[in-house]
């Protein structure tokens, strides 16, 4: 039943605290603060200590949220800029990624051309993108942001977000071609 409890709802618990309804926060947006975290670092250590980070930083930073937009979007933005934060000392090339295992639960179907590709397929092609292309991949279709909520989160503006989601499904096809 806590699934039916509005973010809003649960944060204004949170700040009287209700330490139970941060625990349902953070459990609704986990899998995707750590999807984020891991296209952007390519690491599933790193990615880890990323989401545990953002979930520091929103727990103690819960006061500040305005609402000027959705939760989710503000979390997401947290997301993004602490996994960039955690890669920019990294001086190596960003590493192999064990595709083998799938790191979040749903599977985006672009078109119907693509509907034949595994998830398996489909998490291959995605780790072959750069972080950027992966992460507005994994909001737009697994976090189902709008352009305005993606374009919030990457601090770019709408336009600037569609024409990225635009190139980034290019790259995604072209990406799934070669492993088909």
């Amino acid at each position: 039943m806590t699934n039916l409890v509005p973010d809003d709802l649960l944060i204004s618990r949170i700040l009287n605290g209700d330490k139970a309804s941060f625990r349902t926060l953070v459990e609704r947006y986990q899998n995707l603060v750590f999807t984020i975290a891991f296209r952007i670092t390519n690491s599933r250590e790193e990615a880890e200590e990323v989401a545990q980070d953002v979930f520091m930083k929103v727990y103690n930073s819960l006061g500040n949220f305005k609402g000027d937009s959705k939760f989710s979007s503000w979390l997401y933005r947290i997301a993004h800029n602490t996994a960039l934060t955690k890669i920019r000392g990294h001086k190596e090339e960003y590493k192999q990624i064990d595709t083998t295992t799938d790191f979040y639960s749903g599977a985006a179907v672009l078109n119907e051309a693509e509907q034949s590709f595994t998830k398996e397929d489909l998490n291959k092609a995605i780790n072959m993108l750069d972080p950027e292309e992966a992460t507005i991949i994994t909001l737009f279709y697994l976090s189902e942001q709008s352009l305005d909520e993606i374009a919030q989160i990457l601090n770019i503006e709408a336009n600037a977000a569609k024409v990225r989601l635009f190139r980034s499904r290019k790259k995604l096809r072209e990406k799934m071609e070669l492993i088909g």
